[in-house]
């Protein structure tokens, strides 16, 4: 984490005392990842690659709760941690590094960390998984889970395989903590009782979703839908649910479904749809040079969260995610490279001094003026640390 991020709150002038301490809460599976950059290609069979560079942090839905962390909003995240080292190393650099409340989380005996190696080159990432499912904390024969915060109850959440797709939480209280808001990953054919009681209690849903292996792609059979306050799905995920041709379609057709629809168009940036105005926004793209898209879905979620929660205009809440989803893929890693507060003020202050900048584009962003400090530092910026811990 940066060392030196001004301290932007950007829900400050929204707070009042009978709020909740959770901005926003999420559960899922925490992975180790390995990255390896500086391929020059992928790796070919029967031969040795030798990376120029190498980054290790907490993944899975760690990359999504250190963006939510590093824009200022409170974070409890609910996970199973191996009591290996890895498992150590990822709860103390989201604990003590990123400052996310874990109180939610447990410590599983015997049970080791999930692990991606992931690959970086030529703007994509090759993955490789492997992990277990963490037992309910009754299943461990002998043995009581143990969280370092508190908790024999919490969360797993995803296949090992596929650091997207939630993955059954037989652990995971029916009453999580009141928040303002809350992330769920929609499966078909699968309800998770905390998301209704989250909703009962006052927290916004916000969702995304991930390939429908079964091949229907029948909202109906996603009945967690009917509790959220957005959906964020991709073009090609919105356009088989709606059975349409157009992305901007779907965003229309799903917003009869939800009161906010988002749907993510690529290069072509993010076109979103007030259900409850009828009100539509689309915003373009930054271009930028992808390094590693590691992370920058989880990344531009957690952007559109902090600009809904802030209540800001459904345009800049669009842009800002696209703008950190951006700055995301020029870093290298899933959480290592979600920016904060420092890296958003210091793109800000440079793009403008660039003499190609459309005026009109750069015009789509003057919202940050009002949220940034007047002073940043030097572009580009040194992030986290990217190793497993070094002994002090």
């Amino acid at each position: 984490m940066s060392t030196d991020t001004p301290g932007i709150d950007p829900l400050l002038a929204l707070r009042a005392p009978q709020d909740p301490a959770c901005d926003v809460f999420l559960t899922g599976t925490v992975f180790l990842d390995i990255i390896f950059t500086g391929l020059d290609s992928a790796p070919v069979r029967g031969t040795e690659s030798w990376a120029r560079g190498m980054g290790s942090s907490p993944g899975g839905v760690a990359n999504m709760a250190t963006a939510l962390a590093r824009l200022g909003l409170h974070t409890s995240l609910a996970a199973a941690f191996g009591d290996d080292h890895y498992g150590e190393y990822c709860w103390d650099a989201l604990e003590q590094g990123e400052g996310i409340d874990l109180s939610m989380s447990r410590t599983v005996p015997g049970w080791h960390s999930p692990v991606t190696v992931s690959m970086a080159y030529e703007g994509e990432r090759t993955m490789v998984s492997h992990g277990h499912e963490a037992p309910a904390p009754s299943a461990v024969p002998g043995q009581a889970a143990t969280g370092k915060a508190a908790t024999d109850q919490a969360a797993t959440g995803q296949s090992a395989t596929d650091q997207t797709t939630a993955a059954p939480n037989p652990a995971f209280p029916q009453c999580p903590p009141r928040a303002r808001a809350a992330i769920a990953s929609l499966v078909p054919g699968r309800s998770e009782p905390w998301v209704a009681t989250a909703a009962l209690h006052g927290a916004l849903i916000f969702a995304d979703v991930g390939w429908d292996e079964t091949g229907r792609w029948d909202l109906d059979a996603l009945p967690d839908l009917a509790h959220c306050e957005a959906f964020l799905p991709n073009a090609e995920e919105a356009m088989r649910y709606t059975r349409t041709d157009c992305p901007r379609a779907a965003a229309h057709a799903l917003a009869e479904r939800v009161p906010l629809a988002v749907v993510t168009l690529g290069a072509e940036g993010a076109y979103a749809v007030d259900g409850r105005t009828g009100a539509a926004a689309q915003v373009p793209a930054i271009e930028v040079e992808a390094l590693d898209p590691t992370g920058a879905g989880d990344v531009f979620v957690a952007g559109f969260v902090t600009g809904t929660l802030a209540d800001w205009p459904l345009a800049d809440r669009l842009a800002f995610a696209g703008l950190t989803a951006a700055l995301s893929v020029q870093e290298f890693g899933g959480s290592l490279s979600a920016p904060g507060w420092a890296e958003i003020a210091a793109w800000w202050q440079r793009i403008r001094t660039l003499d190609d900048q459309n005026p009109t584009a750069l015009e789509r962003y003057a919202f940050l003026e009002e949220l940034l400090p007047t002073t940043a530092r030097a572009w580009p910026l040194r992030r986290a640390v990217p190793t497993i811990g070094f002994r002090q």
